[in-house]
């Protein structure tokens, strides 16, 4: 009994242990090609914010106008006319449908969680069908924005899903526990009625931004490196205000001044169909 959980417990930590910040420090100097590293802060975008805007607004218009509008339309209408062979699963699985299908068409490729080819490492991300041009907004870092002096002591317990930006503020892409509780009521707090102001799908299964799922990308190693970076973006005051449903972040507090803080991931080279995303979990600033 023993032997059998300490087993259990040895293939917990090798899953964990890629996300925990003090093994992977100490690791540094084994794996050095695992650090990105910049001249200065200012300087860490691959892409410049008009861009990765452009990227948005267009997947995010096409999931709109296609799509997002139609949903509880579709469901209504598969109650309706199919009561006995239309099951909730049966419409996500059409919905989802959709979304891969706009995502295609907009960016051109259509990424998902999958277990990872990196040992004991759990869920990564792969390119499922497409190609990925090098430049280009790939995923999002979903999750709940803490300034660098709000409270994340609760949230940050076994938490592996915490990122920190270079300016100190913090991002908890956590879908489980008291960081899922979190997210939604925040969520809910910031409606501006009629409109939703962001996403909470990305929660779930079945994400209605399928970028909302960067938590997942798995840090590189020496033998695969990165194919993909982490890059700040602050959400333009001219964000339309219809598409902000599909954005998976939201600040803590109410009366935050600042810009709307996201993280993108964006590619350092092509990516062809098949690849798993990597990132750099570490950027040095010189």
């Amino acid at each position: 009994m023993f032997r059998t959980a300490l087993r259990r417990f040895q293939d917990k930590w090798k899953s964990y242990r890629h996300r925990f910040v003090p093994w992977v420090v100490l690791n540094l100097s084994k794996n050095e090609k695992t650090l990105r590293q910049v001249t200065k802060s200012s300087k860490d975008k691959l892409v410049p914010d008009d861009e990765v805007s452009q990227s948005l607004l267009k997947l995010f218009g096409d999931l709109l106008k296609s799509y997002g509008a139609n949903r509880m339309e579709i469901r209504g209408a598969q109650a309706r006319f199919f009561p006995q062979q239309t099951s909730e699963d049966d419409q996500d699985g059409r919905y989802a449908m959709c979304v891969h299908d706009a995502m295609l068409q907009s960016l051109g490729f259509f990424i998902e969680r999958k277990p990872s080819t990196l040992p004991f490492a759990g869920t990564g991300v792969f390119v499922t069908r497409g190609f990925v041009p090098k430049g280009v907004t790939v995923a999002m870092y979903p999750g709940t924005i803490y300034q660098p002096y709000e409270p994340i002591l609760l949230q940050s317990i076994r938490n592996p899903f915490i990122f920190r930006c270079i300016d100190g503020v913090l991002i908890d892409g956590n879908d489980k526990g008291i960081s899922k509780m979190v997210f939604k009521s925040c969520s809910g707090r910031d409606g501006i009625f009629p409109f939703v102001t962001s996403d909470t799908s990305w929660l779930t299964t079945c994400p209605q931004n399928p970028l909302a799922v960067g938590q997942y990308v798995n840090n590189c190693s020496n033998h695969r490196p990165a194919n993909v970076c982490y890059q700040e973006y602050d959400v333009p005051d001219g964000f339309p205000i219809e598409l902000r449903q599909y954005l998976p972040n939201v600040n803590y507090s109410q009366g935050t001044q600042r810009r709307l803080r996201c993280v993108v991931l964006v590619s350092l080279r092509d990516i062809t169909e098949g690849e798993e995303l990597f990132s750099n979990y570490y950027t040095i600033v010189h």
